[in-house]
């Protein structure tokens, strides 16, 4: 009788646990559910893929042999968009700036990590993500629809030039020489006015990132995706460069900033995906 009892008993349990366990997995795989989640993505701003970078402290030497550090490292994120497993694009306030773009401050960190949180991303299965490094001119040449809270926020964070010449799209400067930066430098990298009118080239970039696992969105589901930024490509990046008196005081869209964009469009990647 006492083994017919534990029998049923553990049946009963089973049971039971079997049923929870098999709803809880259907609320979290419900096809029902369309509700929409949220995105977390993580900058670490670092060299050679090792992160927190101490402004005014933290010290690189490039593949030249020149050393650097960093008083001030900023630059705008925008145009965020995902792709699923099949392919569909989702685009995150597309040419938005006011909802759409963010500025990634170092300064702003927080155990070396800033942080930029999405809402309204519909539930899905996300294998990519896509940004722009900059403002685009389509959302530029909107004039103040869509972008004058934003607006406000770069020249509050000194990364704007003026309402008429748009905005500065990253803003390097420090210090820098051969055996210990001691010699100032200012590289701000960013388009001024219509770039087409202006003849001027256009240093909006769109980054791809693949994610190393999916990251699964529901209403339950906050995935945090982790991307580390390798400012080493500054100075060592496809393009060697060498700061000297004639580059080290820059603003706008010559060739040298173009030369830096194009080394900075190749910092990004994805080093991890947390799905809490």
């Amino acid at each position: 009788m006492k083994i017919y009892k534990f029998l049923s008993l553990f049946f009963i349990f089973f049971t039971v646990f079997s049923f929870v366990s098999c709803e809880t997995s259907r609320d979290d795989d419900n096809p029902q559910d369309t509700a929409p989640g949220k995105l977390q993505i993580k900058f670490e701003n670092g060299f050679n893929n090792v992160g927190d970078i101490v402004l005014n402290q933290t010290v690189q030497t490039s593949s030249n042999g020149q050393k650097h550090n960093f008083s001030a490292l900023k630059y705008i994120i925008s145009n965020i968009s995902l792709i699923d497993e099949n392919g569909n694009e989702f685009k995150y306030n597309e040419n938005n700036p006011d909802k759409g773009a963010f500025i990634v401050d170092q300064a702003d960190a927080v155990a070396g990590i800033i942080y930029l949180n999405l809402d309204g991303i519909p539930k899905n299965n996300y294998k990519t993500i896509k940004f722009g490094l900059g403002i685009s001119q389509k959302a530029y040449l909107l004039g103040q629809d869509g972008q004058a809270e934003f607006w406000t926020k770069a020249k509050q964070k000194g990364m704007s030039w003026s309402w008429a010449a748009g905005y500065v799209f990253v803003k390097l400067e420090g210090k820098y020489a051969t055996d210990a930066p001691y010699k100032e430098f200012m590289n701000h990298t960013g388009n001024m006015g219509n770039t087409t009118e202006n003849n001027t080239p256009d240093l909006y970039r769109e980054i791809t990132l693949n994610f190393p696992t999916t990251a699964r969105v529901t209403g339950k589901i906050r995935p945090s995706v982790h991307i580390l930024a390798d400012l080493n490509q500054f100075l060592s990046g496809n393009k060697p460069l060498t700061l000297t008196t004639a580059n080290d005081m820059l603003m706008g869209s010559n060739q040298h900033l173009v030369d830096v964009t194009n080394n900075l469009t190749m910092m990004f990647k994805v080093d991890h995906v947390h799905n809490d």
